[in-house]
């Protein structure tokens, strides 16, 4: 019977994944690669049409993306010499891989192509960090590094964090550590394609791993999905397919959008390497702008003339965390007591305290030496919510603390919150409006999607977002109530401040 290479490596990953102990799954982080995505990431990376070519694939699984890949060298360069080398540390999965590279020799004979693979099982982090012996296999260097990454993460004292910290990347998940140790496989000109979750394209947490990785790698591909679910059901981060070669050259960088069906086409475009990694941006974040709306929000963001610190304000999480501060809250105020704000006192723009969350709303200040760290003078101040829930319209949500709602001289916010301020106190009421205003558009929305594909918003990353000039906000703020209108009217006034983006406003409502 003939051998289907693609068919009988999928039936491998159905089979491997239904016998995976839950228990065993989720300690290694494995997330086995589906055969439309293993196309998908194997169709990525340049292929030579001659010489030697070694591949990597950490953490293997079934092999469903070697499989993937010699598929198409096979289809497209079959006068490559390929030598193809799989980590897998679970024993349970290698007799599967074992098949699939049996099934890869028979179907490279019958091409005539030089095929030979090596199984190393074992900690692919371990082995190559010399925690234990490297594999001869593993010694020289690979011309593609091809993944699937583990998703699991690193606590700062973990082994493997402390292992891949000792090459200069901090990683706090498993998936980046392959990653950081997949750019050290490769050759100069080697290439290093991945499917992971897009958490490391930004945020303060990633942030010495992002120049770790954009030092040695120059982004060729980004693929994106439309679903968050498409590729793995059980991941709740959006994922996306990067591809990228050590030292290579910073040119125009290929961004693919598709659903990941079946029979989807993906819709591609180039854009300048300067608009997915700023050349002056300390943060390093990786913007995907995946469509022309996306390319002219980014633009009109850009044309803003001021970033945080010129009109005056900063922004910093909320002083107080609950569990720390369990014997200071109260479930009800009382002249000891200060409000104590959280994310779900947030309502349509404007702080509703107290409010029925199942929270206690209330911290006694009573002993001074206790509090003093946890409290702010009570004043104007802008709130946005950590997490956003994924039901929710949109990724930043702000709201206005009014110091009326409290006659008190401090008022406490809870670490779930971001807070924007005026050199540690409140700001003047119009300013706070209208910078809640601008923060709750639908622009600002789109254009934190560029770089974020998660729920999460850092303070880092609100930092890094443009804003129109004080004036214009305070202008905005002072003929508004700060509880918020309909998302159109919000886009609208916002508009009205700077007229320049009213057809970006309007395109995103279909107004």
């Amino acid at each position: 019977m003939s051998v289907d290479l693609l068919g009988d490596a999928e039936a491998r990953r159905i089979d491997a994944t239904a016998k995976l102990d839950p228990k065993t799954q989720q300690k290694l982080g494995q997330f086995f690669t589906p055969s439309r995505a293993s196309t998908l990431i194997a169709a990525l990376p340049r292929l030579p049409r001659t010489g030697k070519f070694r591949i990597l694939d950490p953490g293997a699984g079934s092999g469903s993306l070697s499989a993937a890949i010699l598929a198409r060298i096979l289809a497209e360069s079959p006068q490559l010499d390929v030598e193809l080398v799989g980590v897998e540390m679970d024993s349970e999965v290698v007799p599967y891989l074992r098949r699939t590279f049996e099934d890869c020799a028979e179907v490279a004979s019958s091409y005539g192509t030089k095929f030979e693979a090596t199984i190393v099982e074992g900690d692919f982090v371990h082995l190559s960090t010399g925690l234990f012996d490297a594999h001869r296999a593993l010694v020289e260097p690979f011309d593609l590094v091809i993944m699937n990454p583990p998703y699991l993460k690193l606590g700062s004292k973990s082994a493997h964090r402390l292992a891949v910290s000792a090459i200069g990347a901090d990683c706090p998940n498993l998936y980046a550590a392959f990653l950081a140790l997949g750019v050290e496989a490769l050759r100069d000109g080697g290439q290093l394609t991945a499917i992971t979750p897009r958490s490391f394209a930004n945020g303060p947490y990633f942030a010495q791993f992002r120049r770790f990785l954009l030092d040695r790698v120059a982004l060729n591909r980004i693929h994106t999905f439309a679903s968050r679910s498409t590729v793995f059901a059980d991941v709740l981060q959006e994922t996306i397919v990067v591809s990228g070669t050590r030292g290579g050259a910073r040119a125009d960088v290929t961004i693919a959008v598709s659903s990941g069906g079946s029979d989807d086409v993906a819709t591609e475009r180039k854009v300048p390497y300067r608009d997915v990694v700023g050349a002056d941006d300390a943060q390093r974040f990786i913007r995907i702008m995946a469509d022309d709306s996306d390319q002219a929000v980014a633009e009109a963001m850009a044309a803003m003339p001021s970033a945080l610190t010129d009109i005056g304000l900063g922004v910093s999480t909320g002083k107080v965390v609950d569990f720390r501060a369990r014997d200071l809250l109260r479930s009800a105020s009382s002249p000891s007591t200060v409000p104590l704000v959280y994310p779900g006192n947030v309502r349509s723009g404007v702080v509703e305290w107290p409010r029925e969350i199942r929270k206690p709303q209330a911290l006694d200040v009573s002993t001074p030496a206790l509090v003093a760290n946890m409290l702010v003078p009570n004043g104007f101040y802008v709130l946005v919510k950590r997490f956003s829930a994924k039901e929710e319209r949109r990724r930043i949500v702000a709201a206005v603390w009014n110091p009326a709602d409290c006659a008190c001289d401090t008022v406490a916010f809870e670490n779930h919150l971001n807070v924007f301020h005026l050199s540690g106190a409140g700001m003047p009421r119009n300013v706070a409006v209208g910078l809640s205003y601008w923060l709750n558009s639908s622009i600002v929305d789109q254009f934190f999607r560029t770089f974020s594909g998660h729920t999460q918003v850092n303070a880092t990353d609100l930092r890094t977002l443009r804003f129109p000039p004080l004036g214009a906000l305070e202008s905005l703020g002072a003929q508004l109530d700060a509880k918020l209108p309909e998302q159109a009217k919000v886009d609208e006034l916002v508009a009205s401040v700077r007229p320049n983006m009213i057809g970006h406003l309007c395109h995103l409502n279909a107004c």
